[in-house]
């Protein structure tokens, strides 16, 4: 029996270990993007199918959780010095198998996204493992790196496209410009977390808060104009959406100007990650309220999950 318990334990410690690394709350904000894609993609005049968007959502949650546990693999001797908790430097998760363990999660999100729809959705997760791989082992900490990681989430909002029967190409501009404008929210919010141990500095705060004032104020346009002349009562739930993004964000980002030092500034980024989910959400209802309520479905675990562990 004492031995059953220990063995018990010892799974627990496992599971929690893998889920730190792969910050398990953040991956609940994945399928919002693609939620909101290939709502885009349906709302320009394209079809979608259960099956397919729900496969590539899939594929993009295993390419979050690839993209975090190989963050810690290539950080780990950085994070052996200001993040001694994680769980590599913990020594709860060997930094070989967390490479290993990521490189098998980006596989799998490739065959998965095939499998679900096609040699397209591939190359779309393809295209979003690059832009991980890019981050993780080449830019970040560089001048670069944080639209490396904006370009990683604007790409995943094109891949939702992919479950449906439109084609990048033949999307309109208005839609186009929606991972564009996610893709630079999300550069903004690294900008501020690359110094999140140390304290940020308030220009990046300023230039991050920019940043969220114009994708929430894209999200209502695109709701007032195009979501408005086929999905009326949608497209007032997606501007209340838009609106809770812009005070949660608005707020967050104030108070890290006010106090840019890291106790502040890392709670701050997990709140700015997380209202990814609320921003996906308004974007989806262009194309109806089941697709805004889909999306926002999620953040009930991903905000629930991040009392659990950590987010950034």
């Amino acid at each position: 029996m004492a031995h059953s318990r220990r063995g018990t334990r010892r799974v627990r410690r496992t599971v929690a270990a893998y889920a730190e690394l792969v910050r398990v709350p953040n991956l609940f904000t994945a399928p919002p993007d693609v939620i909101a894609g290939a709502a885009l993609a349906v709302a320009a005049g394209g079809t979608a199918t259960v099956p397919a968007v729900a496969g590539v959502a899939a594929a993009s949650v295993l390419l979050y959780a690839a993209g975090t546990a190989l963050n810690d693999f290539f950080d780990a001797p950085v994070d052996a010095e200001e993040r001694p908790e994680r769980p590599i430097p913990a020594g709860r998760v060997s930094r070989p198998t967390a490479g290993v363990f990521g490189a098998a999660l980006l596989l799998c999100a490739v065959l998965l996204a095939v499998a679900a729809a096609g040699a397209t959705a591939g190359i779309g997760a393809l295209a979003v493992a690059t832009a991980v791989i890019a981050y993780d082992g080449v830019l970040k900490g560089g001048p670069a790196g944080f639209l490396a990681m904006g370009a990683a989430r604007g790409l995943n909002v094109l891949f939702g496209t992919t479950a449906t029967d439109a084609t990048v190409a033949s999307l309109p501009l208005w839609a186009l410009g929606i991972p564009v404008v996610l893709a630079t929210y999300v550069a903004g919010v690294t900008l501020v977390a690359a110094t999140e141990t140390t304290g940020a500095s308030r220009r990046s705060v300023v230039v991050a808060g920019g940043a969220a004032g114009v994708a929430g104020t894209v999200a209502v346009t695109l709701l007032a104009t195009v979501g408005l002349t086929t999905h009326g009562l949608a497209a007032g739930v997606g501007i209340v959406l838009a609106a809770a993004f812009l005070l949660v964000t608005g707020r967050a980002l104030a108070r890290a100007y006010r106090d840019p030092s890291p106790e502040t500034v890392g709670p701050v980024i997990g709140t700015c990650v997380l209202a990814l989910v609320p921003l996906d959400a308004a974007v989806a209802a262009v194309a109806g309220a089941g697709w805004a309520l889909v999306a926002i479905a999620f953040v009930g675990p991903a905000v629930g999950l991040s009392q659990l562990f950590a987010v950034s």
